[in-house]
């Protein structure tokens, strides 16, 4: 009986039998991954040695240099615009002031000039009619501020557009009583220098001894050869 048995297996008749290599999935996909990335590695390298042969990569990265320079220098032109803008608005904003205090200043002026004239207009309508062409002294007026002292003011004028303009000085001089006697002072610096086109109003402080009393402040307006060109007194 083993006789037989063996006799099958070992004869023609026997089943077949097949031998495979057994292989882990983990190791068969590392396999196609390599394979696949080998391929694409060689693909890549045909590409790129493709362009090189063509020339077309040689072209692209002088342009893309070049088109990088231009940037640059857009970017240079663009700071020196916003430099050149800022600074002209600037000089714009500045100039803008300059002119607006100027104009504060013309107006000013002019109210002044305005109210000159106005001023000489109201002074000479002072004048009586028929008066002479000569040197007055109008609106003399003296008062005592404190005991030693006499605050005075007074227009001096010359009436008409074409006078020569006056160069002289003039002198105070105070009248009362001293110790019960006449009393009469002239200040030693009471000589001030004058000048005048048309009218200038004059005005200051004369001292002397608190212990007088002052009645009268005489004014002499004298010209540059020491004559008497106008004189006027007024009461305190």
């Amino acid at each position: 009986m083993r006789w037989k048995l063996m006799r099958r297996r070992l004869s023609v008749s026997a089943p077949r039998m097949i031998v495979r290599s057994h292989l882990p999935w983990p190791l068969r996909w590392a396999v196609v991954a390599l394979m696949l990335g080998f391929s694409a590695a060689i693909a890549v390298w045909a590409f790129e040695f493709g362009k090189d042969i063509a020339g077309l990569d040689k072209g692209a990265k002088e342009e893309l240099t070049q088109l990088r320079i231009e940037v640059a220098q857009l970017k240079a032109e663009r700071e020196r615009t916003l430099s050149v803008a800022n600074t002209a608005d600037s000089l714009l904003k500045a100039e803008k002031a300059s002119q607006e205090r100027l104009t504060q200043q013309l107006k000013q002026i002019e109210a002044e000039n305005l109210a000159m004239k106005a001023d000489l207009g109201f002074f000479e309508r002072l004048l009586p009619a028929g008066a002479s062409a000569g040197l007055s002294i109008r609106g003399f007026q003296a008062e005592a501020k404190a005991p030693g002292q006499i605050r005075f003011t007074l227009l001096v004028m010359q009436p008409g557009k074409t006078q020569a303009e006056f160069r002289g000085n003039y002198e105070l001089t105070l009248q009362g009583t001293l110790d019960g006697k006449p009393w009469s002072f002239t200040p030693p610096n009471g000589s001030k220098p004058l000048q005048l086109k048309q009218y200038l109003r004059v005005e200051g402080m004369v001292d002397h001894p608190p212990a007088a009393v002052v009645k009268t402040l005489q004014i002499r307006v004298l010209d540059a050869s020491g004559g008497l060109r106008a004189t006027q007194t007024a009461k305190l």
